[in-house]
């Protein structure tokens, strides 16, 4: 796995062999990007990696431009690959690295992210709460995405959220934003 765009272009992340954490295939990640470059501005955003596995889109952030990457997860593996990869790209004045449960670390987050990527399993059994964590407690700026990867079996478009989704196979990712916002997306 490595980082595809911006700074640090064509570096590796750390990963394991362990079938416990589920990465943002390329072709995804690639997508994704693609599809934010014409509708945010890296450069300085503060992001938040929830889920983060090996944190292969808060990386991809970073080298891109983003201010800071705020990773959280739960797994060993993850936790210690992340700090490899961080240490290895001299990002540790960048990223903080959060060993904790995402809804715990949601109850007591204070900060404002510009972009939150939200990995959860697929068999997370509360999306919307995820969502309004997020959305209505004030973890996402006024112009900030919230994106979501999910199983494209699950439909999260009755959110007051939503703006719209891209299917990726088995996978779909699923992009939020403020409703004070207008949405000139057109896309599904």
């Amino acid at each position: 796995m490595q980082i595809i765009a911006g700074a640090y272009r064509g570096r590796k992340i750390r990963t394991t062999s362990s079938q416990d954490v589920r990465p943002c295939s390329s072709r995804v990640k690639k997508s994704l990007f693609d599809t934010l470059l014409h509708r945010f501005t890296f450069e300085e955003a503060k992001v938040l990696d929830l889920f983060a596995g090996f944190g292969s889109l808060g990386f991809e952030a970073l080298s891109r431009g983003a201010a800071s990457v705020t990773f959280v997860d739960r797994h060993p593996e993850s936790l210690r690959s992340l700090r490899e990869t961080a240490r290895e790209l001299a990002l540790e004045d960048q990223v903080s690295i959060i060993d904790e449960d995402v809804p715990a670390f949601l109850c007591r987050y204070s900060g404002e992210a510009d972009l939150v990527f939200c990995d959860p399993p697929y068999s997370w059994q509360d999306y919307n709460g995820l969502i309004e964590s997020i959305m209505d407690e004030g973890g996402l700026s006024e112009d900030g995405f919230l994106l979501i990867e999910h199983s494209a079996r699950l439909d999260l478009t009755a959110s007051a959220y939503y703006r719209f989704h891209k299917d990726y196979g088995m996978t779909r990712v699923t992009f939020f934003q403020h409703p004070e916002r207008p949405c000139n997306d057109s896309e599904s």
